[in-house]
């Protein structure tokens, strides 16, 4: 029941959040109920993805896409997620998760989130998604154009260069 409290809250304060350059890092402050935590008394590894999902949410309302989103009816949608757990988040500390949009291509957005809790870095995340129309992939050039944005993607970093030959050898493999 948390997480729906979370979101309404997140979702009645969009109209305020203050506007951001597409690839600006977007910043929310949580903190860790009882309810948030697992048998080891710290932030539960499937809490981590839904609080990303919530940073999300908040960039995509400061780079201004939100709007664009539900006007077009374009759907955001992850393909994958790849997290790193540093150090646990306590019951009851507060943290901040920086979301950041790291580059593009023609099918794909890649997304930085970084989990921080008393300035101390405890978890990193890259997230690979899309947006959709009916089922039909939208392309990141109509993306930014109906932001009015007229950008070339950002050099991929080596990491996420990397991230996508691991998905490939995955996918080869499973086959």
């Amino acid at each position: 029941m948390n997480l729906y409290l979370r979101l309404l809250k997140l979702l009645l304060l969009l109209p305020f959040v203050r506007r951001r350059a597409l690839l600006d890092s977007g910043r929310i402050v949580f903190r860790v109920w009882p309810n948030d935590c697992d048998l080891n008394l710290h932030l539960n590894n499937g809490r981590y993805l839904t609080f990303m999902d919530l940073g999300r949410v908040h960039l995509i309302a400061q780079i201004g896409l939100l709007g664009v989103l539900w006007q077009r009816r374009w759907t955001p949608v992850l393909s994958a997620a790849e997290i790193n757990f540093i150090r646990p988040i306590q019951p009851l500390q507060k943290f901040e998760l920086a979301t950041r949009l790291l580059t593009w291509d023609e099918k794909y957005f890649y997304i930085e989130q970084r989990f921080l809790a008393g300035g101390r870095l405890c978890a990193v995340a890259l997230v690979k998604g899309l947006f959709l129309h009916q089922r039909e992939r939208v392309e990141m050039r109509a993306v930014l154009e109906a932001m009015d944005i007229d950008s070339m993607a950002p050099d991929m970093p080596d990491v996420v260069r990397h991230w996508n030959d691991l998905a490939t050898l995955k996918k080869q493999h499973l086959g």
